[in-house]
């Protein structure tokens, strides 16, 4: 098999083309970073894949206002790649349990292209891939890790992110069990990782209108962050909010 490189992709970050406000500057991701979740181990890729810009904000009272509420807003940008057969993903995180003992949440949305958010419990009691475009807005529900997959050959993925800053995510169970429970190959085939023991069946679902958010969450995301907006608060308190991770992806 010939092994691609990325280098002659892309040689640095890739900034977002949706996004009018300033950036810092970006956390880059490396071929080399992913090495241990990828669905073929001796994939011979280099280079950098894609870029994450954190604690975006338009001007520094918006800033500063997430500060005050524990709150990060972030934006993704993947390029389309081939790793070795397997289409571009990030490297999968958990989040920890707030002091509830209820795992923190995410809320995503897609700014340009297409994502596919597979998501997964601990025990893979539940896997889920949940089919987004752009627009298009996705929660991932408390006790649910996560990879994010670029599934095209041609569209570059632009997302954004609203996440508590409470915590640091765990990337150890992934790196542990060399990725997710399933890979997304580019010949449209989703193969089950040999180094889980007892999965589920993948479930394909789309993104939907969040009801009992459709009133509260707008589009585009940041506009949250420029209302001042409560319902943020289910970021940090999950465990008062139960009602909105209910029957999200039934």
């Amino acid at each position: 098999m010939k092994q691609p490189s990325f280098r002659k992709l892309h040689n640095g970050p890739v900034r977002p083309s949706r996004w009018t406000g300033p950036l810092p500057g970006p956390d880059v991701r490396t071929a080399e970073d992913l090495k241990d979740v990828l669905a073929y181990p001796g994939c011979g890729v280099a280079g950098p894949v894609y870029s994450m810009y954190r604690n975006v904000a338009r001007t520094p009272e918006d800033l500063l206002w997430m500060q005050s509420r524990e709150l990060r807003f972030d934006i993704t940008v993947i390029p389309p790649c081939d790793l070795c057969g397997e289409y571009i993903k990030t490297k999968g995180h958990y989040h920890p349990k707030d002091p509830s003992g209820t795992g923190y949440p995410e809320i995503y949305e897609v700014l340009a292209g297409e994502a596919h958010y597979l998501i997964q419990t601990d025990t893979c009691s539940d896997v889920v891939l949940i089919s987004a475009r752009a627009g298009d807005v996705v929660v991932v529900p408390s006790g649910y890790g996560h990879v994010t997959i670029n599934p095209s050959r041609r569209s570059v993925l632009e997302m954004a992110n609203i996440v508590s800053s409470r915590f640091s995510s765990r990337y150890r169970e992934y790196e542990e069990q060399h990725g997710a429970a399933y890979y997304e190959m580019v010949n449209g085939e989703f193969v089950k990782n040999p180094a889980y023991a007892d999965v589920m069946p993948l479930r394909l679902v789309q993104a939907k209108p969040l009801v009992d958010l459709s009133d509260t969450i707008p589009d585009p995301l940041y506009n949250l962050i420029e209302q001042r907006a409560s319902i943020l608060d289910f970021l940090n308190y999950p465990e008062k909010y139960e009602s909105l991770f209910r029957d999200l992806y039934p």
